[in-house]
């Protein structure tokens, strides 16, 4: 099973560090982990700089596959869009990406199964240009799963979607995740729902990382006072899940 860890590891714009240190030990397979903190702090600079896509100091370990950096998939929030493709067509080249072109029958079973997953296959023959902020992201992450990545990171990957849809994405993810032994980091603004979805979460501040842990431990009052600038609680439903309570800002 994969396992990655990071070690010292930084990032720089030119002459500007906007990462430095981070160092993190091992992330298992079938886990999914949150990436938070304020705007600008760095997580999404963390999540290329893990990618390959940017360099800097510090090791990114990746044991146990076979694939190398090919395990690794980054799902930007940004993804923008070829208005020529349709849905189906921007899957299929993300499945093909850095393989034959020779299509085969389990590859186009497997877009099938993942478009009905994420209930976009009414949208497969739609062309890109004509899809919603919601609707494109969910054909990113229709392109990021095809891939069947060993380590997927996930940059805020519902912050268009409704609160159905959130629910219904990270609790898919979830479930992909331990059914086919992926590491997930997700980069997300919403607390509730690294509480509720991730066993472990990652605090980044100021281009550092502040903690790390299990979510339960990780976010609590003094973090949210001392990280987020904010007065909150956190509190634990009837069902057990702990939640947050902002009560206002610092």
């Amino acid at each position: 099973m994969v396992a990655l860890a990071l070690q010292g590891v930084g990032a720089s714009y030119g002459k500007t560090s906007v990462l430095a240190d981070v160092t993190l030990a091992e992330l298992r397979s079938g886990t999914v982990t949150a990436v938070i903190g304020p705007n600008a702090a760095g997580k999404s600079t963390l999540f290329r700089r893990i990618a390959g896509l940017i360099k800097g100091p510090g090791l990114v370990e990746l044991s146990d596959t076979a694939r190398g950096p090919q395990a690794i998939c980054y799902m930007p929030q940004d993804t923008g869009a070829n208005a020529v493709l349709t849905v189906y067509e921007s899957v299929l080249l993300s499945a093909k990406q850095g393989s034959s072109w020779r299509v085969s029958d389990a590859e186009l079973a497997q877009i099938d199964g993942l478009l009905k997953a994420l209930r976009i296959d009414n949208l497969a023959f739609r062309g890109l240009g004509e899809l919603s902020g919601g609707q494109r992201q969910l054909v990113s992450l229709a392109q990021a799963l095809v891939r069947r990545p060993e380590v997927l990171l996930m940059d805020e990957p519902t912050s268009a979607l409704d609160l159905h849809r959130q629910i219904e994405v990270l609790g898919l993810v979830g479930d992909l995740a331990k059914r086919d032994g992926m590491i997930v980091m997700i980069a997300i603004h919403e607390l509730n729902h690294a509480l509720r979805y991730c066993e472990n979460t990652i605090v980044i501040a100021h281009g550092k990382m502040a903690a790390s842990g299990a979510t339960a431990s990780v976010i609590t009052t003094e973090m949210l006072r001392n990280i987020y600038r904010i007065d909150a609680r956190v509190e634990t439903c009837s069902r057990g899940t702990p939640f947050v309570v902002v009560d206002g800002p610092v």
